[in-house]
């Protein structure tokens, strides 16, 4: 079954159990409310897309809200968001230049500033804007974690690059594979006698460190090293002593970065692409966010089945990647015709949609969602 409605009855707000995958159709906060006796510290990862209060209507929605009101309903979300993250769990949230600022310092207060990990910024256009003052270019994701040291050690390394593994060659045919060289000598500030020495090379010629510099080895470490092959002297030999870092025992991912360039992460025009692709009759979004920024935000804080909570649920991006990313998810929706459109998506999604990041992670078909209303599940 692709999907199915839900219209148990419930005898009060706390006896509404829902099972991942499911999406809600509700208000964030009752809805989070109610989830917090069965989910309280066991959500891996929350992304929100919040309204951004930056005055705009939207086809689908108005984001017109005074800065007081807005900054209350987005403190009591916060704080109801907060007990449900599991101890090495993170929380994401959009933003852009509207209300960051307040954003960071109201989400310090809830999370704790100790909490707090970094800011994203996203490059969510690569064109020009001309009709502004500025063409603005980015938005912001604010990243906070229950537990800052927990998070570190749970935490993935984003894939190699194609650009790192370019790096990594076999010039001398090396038996145990690919590599690349890096500096032999590094500053002299916290120098020991032992590594200022002179290097000979295998071919007789001399080499010293540069003024400021130290070899980073000891000379008997050193010598080891150019016995095993593991110094680079160049082609010919004579170029200045290199150490070599072979592909085999190289830290296998990169430490995520902050700026999140578009070709990295999409871009809002990426996302309304596959959004008419899927439903080429339909008024696109705005400014939709695309699977391949949450798909980064999933390989970095969460593993397959980890449980991923969206409370601002949208068009359904977050759940549509997690449900590609075999991560189970919570969807939560207040409008009626926006979660229609989530529905749908997810029924393409399960049906084998190609668009967003399909190809990426190898995405064919299958699984199921549920959805509830939740006042429909109350009455």
């Amino acid at each position: 079954m692709l999907l199915e409605e839900r219209k148990r009855k419930s005898k009060n707000l706390f006896d509404f159990n829902v099972k991942p995958n499911c999406i809600i159709q509700g208000d964030n906060r009752e809805v989070l409310k109610s989830l917090s006796l069965n989910y309280s510290n066991k959500i891996k990862c929350i992304y929100i897309d919040p309204p951004y209060n930056n005055g705009e209507k939207h086809y689908h929605y108005e984001d017109r809200n005074s800065h007081n009101d807005w900054l209350r309903k987005i403190e009591k979300t916060l704080r109801y968001l907060k007990p449900l993250l599991s101890v090495d769990g993170s929380i994401w949230i959009s933003i852009d230049d509207k209300e960051m600022h307040y954003l960071k310092v109201l989400a310090d207060k809830v999370f704790g500033r100790e909490n707090f990990i970094s800011t994203i910024i996203w490059q969510q256009r690569t064109t020009r804007e001309n009709r502004s003052i500025f063409s603005n270019n980015h938005e912001y994701i604010l990243v906070y974690a229950r537990n800052p040291v927990a998070f570190k050690k749970s935490r993935n390394l984003l894939p190699l690059s194609k650009d790192v593994l370019s790096r990594y060659k076999n010039p001398d045919n090396d038996p145990r594979g690919s590599w690349q060289s890096v500096s032999a000598n590094v500053q002299d500030g916290h120098a020991t006698k032992n590594q200022f020495y002179e290097i000979v090379a295998p071919n007789g010629k001399k080499h010293n460190p540069p003024k400021g510099r130290c070899w980073s080895y000891s000379k008997v470490r050193m010598d080891n090293e150019i016995k095993n092959n593991n110094i680079w002297f160049g082609k010919d030999g004579n170029g200045v002593p290199r150490v070599k870092k072979f592909l085999y025992s190289a830290k296998r991912g990169l430490t995520p970065e902050t700026l999140w360039l578009g070709d990295f992460a999409g871009t809002n025009r990426n996302a309304k692409k596959h959004f008419l692709q899927m439903f080429p009759d339909s008024k696109v979004f705005d400014t939709p966010k695309p699977e391949k920024l949450i798909e980064k935000i999933l390989l970095i804080a969460t593993n397959e089945n980890d449980l991923v909570l969206d409370s601002f649920l949208g068009s359904g991006t977050t759940a549509s990647t997690a449900h590609k990313m075999n991560r189970k998810y919570i969807g939560i929706e207040k409008s009626p015709k926006i979660l229609d459109i989530a529905k749908r998506r997810l029924e393409l999604v399960m049906q084998g949609e190609q668009g967003g990041i399909s190809k990426s992670v190898g995405w064919k078909n299958g699984g199921c969602f549920e959805f509830i209303n939740f006042r429909q599940n109350l009455a």
